[in-house]
């Protein structure tokens, strides 16, 4: 006997009788919704990029871009 003969066999004995609405009971979606506190170190992170971004990255640049080493 093939393992997938006898896993067909096996499984879910009573499914093919039980109603759409009784196998329907535990298909409620809650979504995962994402916490405030993560949703504010994204938003730290963001701003802190931005300030990286202006203040250290773009001066660096020009002058690396200007003269190179």
């Amino acid at each position: 006997m093939s393992m997938t003969e006898s896993s067909t066999d096996e499984t879910l004995p009573g499914a093919e009788q039980a109603s759409a609405e009784k196998e329907h009971q535990f298909h409620h979606y809650t979504g995962n919704r994402i916490p405030w506190y993560v949703r504010l170190m994204w938003l730290l992170f963001w701003i802190f990029a931005i300030y990286y971004t202006l203040t250290f990255l773009f001066p660096a640049l020009r002058i690396e871009l200007t003269s190179p080493p």
